[in-house]
């Protein structure tokens, strides 16, 4: 463990700060003191001005950094609250040397040829097909609903052909599909519907499905054969050494500036900016004008036992019993060999860091107030999850950072991840007064 933990720690780009980095190099608490190793000057200075400020080094900040350092020689200042870059995808080795997802499992999938070859720019990948488990009435079955699953819950022994009427046999019509339970009893019947999915997603989001939007629960599919592959996507695939160094060589460049345990707020009113990327919660931007936009959050419980293997999959669902959603046993994600073993159990919370956007109209509704605010600041962009209130998968996000940097190079999202062109900057590019 010491050995990898510190050929990563010599990954860390020279020009990254930490609030106790501050403290050592000026000798004082006030984060004004970082402002003279930025810019040179304890005010600000218009020769010392940042091309692109970023607030957030999770997926979408870190591509727009890189994007615009290595791409476009700016100059960027990458801020972020927490100790560290990544996110939320942000792993690490644990104390007893195996590698864990600090905020919850992260599987990397994705059909976006694009996506897939920008980020293997910045890393080696090794294959990886992610399956779940569900425990329901004692038994573990696959997730999501295939023929293995309705066959094992139910002793049956249909075939490919069979299940599909048995499925429409069973499965109620609703007038509408308005909310979650319209969507999933309408395809697999009431029943399937309170042992698979009516108990998790009440933990989940702490609302009965019959009260959330259709889109929570519609892209959930269900499979006639017995692929038991949670994803189907082109590329599933995962960072050979990790998340957080997959992030550290995309941010390892001279043009870029990480500074961490820092609000934005903070810092850059010190620091003259083109152009800022906002990639927080986009109510908080705006001071909470129109009220907080709610989430819902996670606390996870990390365990490491001794044994080299805890659970048959990598992921078990527990949808009717425990207070948690569901364990991940990490080394299934890494391949890592190790002859003991980490598990994450997750506890929904309704307060804590926002992770899930709450799908409701009434939220969807003033959401729309911040985005016409965000509109109207033309100097500033919001991308990534918490920026437009949208739960995004990881590949998502990337693709909607490219499409951001396209838009202010002039260039196509082909381009810029195949063959990054020599452009001259557009006016959205150029320097503007902030």
């Amino acid at each position: 463990m010491g050995k990898e933990e510190s050929s990563r720690d010599k990954k860390l780009s020279t020009n990254k700060l930490t609030r106790r980095d501050t403290l050592k190099l000026f000798g004082t608490g006030t984060l004004a003191a970082a402002v003279p190793l930025l810019t040179g000057s304890s005010t600000a200075d218009e020769t010392k001005r940042v091309d692109v400020a970023i607030v957030g080094a999770g997926f979408a900040g870190s591509v727009v950094a890189a994007q615009m350092a290595r791409n476009f020689g700016k100059k960027v200042l990458l801020i972020d609250r927490r100790n560290h870059v990544g996110g939320n995808a942000y792993d690490h080795y644990d104390c007893n040397g195996i590698m864990v997802h600090k905020y919850g499992p992260h599987i990397f999938h994705t059909n976006s040829r694009d996506v897939y070859e920008y980020l293997s720019k910045f890393t080696e990948w090794r294959p990886y097909e992610h399956r779940v488990l569900a425990k329901v009435d004692g038994t573990l079955v696959p997730v999501p609903i295939n023929l293995d699953t309705v066959n094992k819950l139910y002793n049956l022994n249909l075939t490919t052909d069979e299940i599909e009427q048995y499925l429409e046999s069973v499965s109620e019509k609703p007038e509408a599909i308005r909310t979650s339970e319209d969507v999933v009893v309408s395809r697999v019947g009431r029943d399937l519907y309170e042992k698979m999915f009516r108990g998790y997603t009440r933990k989940q989001w702490g609302l009965d499905p019959s009260e959330l939007d259709a889109s929570v629960t519609a892209r959930i599919p269900v499979r006639t054969n017995r692929d038991d592959r949670y994803f189907t996507d082109t590329y599933q695939v995962m960072p050979k050494h990790g998340y957080t160094r997959l992030f550290e060589n995309m941010l390892d460049h001279k043009n870029i500036t990480v500074v961490l345990n820092t609000c934005y707020r903070e810092i850059v009113k010190y620091v003259p900016y083109a152009q800022l990327v906002y990639t927080g919660p986009v109510d908080e931007f705006f001071d909470f004008r129109y009220g907080k936009l709610p989430y819902r959050s996670l606390e996870f419980r990390h365990e490491t036992h001794d044994q080299p293997q805890l659970q048959p999959a990598a992921v078990i669902n527990y949808p009717n019993e425990h207070a948690y959603t569901r364990v991940t046993e990490f080394k299934y994600l890494t391949g890592q060999v190790h002859h003991q073993t980490s598990v994450v159990y997750e506890y929904p919370r309704a307060e804590g860091d926002p992770y899930y956007p709450v799908p409701r109209p009434e939220n969807a509704a003033l959401y729309k107030k911040y985005e016409a605010l965000a509109a109207s600041r033309p100097e500033v962009h919001f991308v990534g999850r918490l920026a437009t209130y949208k739960y995004y998968n990881m590949d998502q996000v990337v693709a909607q950072a490219l499409t951001l940097c396209a838009k202010l190079s002039g260039a196509t999202r082909g381009e810029l991840v195949r063959k990054p062109p020599v452009l001259e900057p557009t006016a959205a590019l150029r320097p503007t007064a902030n």
